[in-house]
């Protein structure tokens, strides 16, 4: 996507917070995004995809947990009017980026087993799928896939996942 400014933020104004509850909103059946929650943790980081400048509006937004050698990826979301068009794989470019200057091992996060658009973008980065969480989305018995991506704390490469090797 052309015109796409990026950057982490500890702190959002008010027209921000609208903004991202609204994107939160659009993207999943129940959204549950505590953003003065998550703020305040002092491991988490906030991701803002603007349209054009960096005071453009929010047209995607990635939720993060740096905790140790380890990112738990929480929430990336689109808005409707700029899905595929690479928000979110600009974003997720954006973290791995970061994840390699921590020396981070491991990524990992979880998507509902319906979210087919999600697991196809996060297998393009490397992701594997290596549990079923089942009943984890409470509302309607969904069951979440977790997914995960090695990296090497030297070379910040991928580590292959050995129980993602198929027999040929």
């Amino acid at each position: 996507m052309r015109d796409l400014a990026l950057h982490v933020t500890r702190a959002v104004d008010d027209a921000d917070a609208a903004a991202l509850a609204a994107i939160d909103a659009a993207s999943f059946p129940h959204p549950t995004l505590d953003l003065a929650g998550e703020l305040a943790r002092s491991f988490a980081r906030l991701w803002l995809a603007r349209e054009g400048a960096d005071d453009g509006p929010i047209v995607g937004f990635l939720l993060a947990w740096l905790v140790a050698d380890e990112v738990h990826v929480l929430t990336v979301a689109t808005a409707p009017d700029h899905r595929r068009r690479g928000v979110a794989r600009a974003l997720l470019d954006h973290l791995l980026v970061e994840a390699r200057a921590r020396r981070t091992t491991l990524l990992l996060l979880e998507l509902r087993e319906s979210n087919a658009a999600a697991r196809a973008l996060y297998e393009g980065f490397g992701f594997t799928a290596f549990a079923v969480r089942k009943g984890y989305y409470a509302e309607e018995g969904e069951d979440a896939t977790e997914m995960r991506l090695a990296l090497d704390a030297e070379t910040g490469e991928i580590v292959p996942d050995p129980s993602a090797a198929t027999e040929r």
